[in-house]
């Protein structure tokens, strides 16, 4: 599938050209790309001060359990070149890595391109641009499972293009194939951007519910009634 966009050449290389796009399962060697992911997602949202995420904790926490039936994370990658031939992983028969073409109409230089490059491929231009985090919940009306989408992120360089949309559509196509209901998040009241999106997508953006949270020492004193 081609796609009209614009997307990244390197800094040294400013020529329009095509460019290659890959939605796959994160594994722990992503985690240092994971951790800078979530501290830029703090930075943008405004919230560094509750960032307290590191890469032990990640690397202790995440990958416990099979893919989907905890929590689950795409990562979104972007290359100048075609990426290799994914290997078949029997464990993993429920996904096929999602990968496209992207034609590019002007570019956009990568800052941070060698610190998101990707390592030890064959594809040498390879860097992430973003990720989702996801996981099973259950809408009991419906009595079937979903998903429910923690964080969706794509890079400052990489966004307006279209590459948010291919990730929540990788996560929705999931929830289609295991016959799961819909897929669930949230989005922040004065992102207007990202609401007026996720509506032209199709999304219902949900009026009279308000997120609730019982974290830190609040949890500790509850927790001890």
């Amino acid at each position: 599938m081609e796609t009209p966009a614009t997307l990244i050449t390197r800094p040294e290389n400013p020529k329009t050209q095509t460019s290659y796009v890959r939605i796959r399962l994160a594994t722990q060697s992503d985690v240092p790309h994971i951790h800078k992911l979530i501290h830029q997602m703090a930075v943008f949202e405004g919230l560094t001060h509750l960032f307290a995420t590191t890469e032990s904790s990640l690397s202790s926490t995440l990958f416990k359990s099979p893919p989907f039936t905890a929590l689950t994370v795409f990562i979104l990658e972007v290359s100048l070149s075609p990426f290799p031939p994914t290997q078949p992983d029997p464990t993993l028969s429920q996904f096929t890595p999602v990968e496209t073409r992207v034609i590019l109409n002007s570019p956009i230089v990568d800052e941070d391109y060698e610190t998101f490059r990707v390592v030890g491929e064959e594809c040498l231009d390879a860097v992430v641009a973003g990720h989702v985090f996801f996981f099973p919940n259950y809408p009991s009306f419906l009595s079937k499972p979903g998903f429910y989408v923690e964080d969706l992120f794509v890079r400052e360089p990489y966004r307006r293009i279209g590459f948010g949309k291919m990730l929540l559509s990788a996560v929705a196509k999931q929830a289609v194939k295991m016959g799961f209901a819909r897929v669930d998040w949230m989005v922040l009241g004065w992102n207007v951007n990202a609401i007026k999106f996720y509506e032209e997508m199709g999304a219902e953006v949900l009026e009279g519910w308000r997120p609730c949270r019982l974290g830190g020492d609040a949890l500790q004193a509850y927790a001890n009634k």
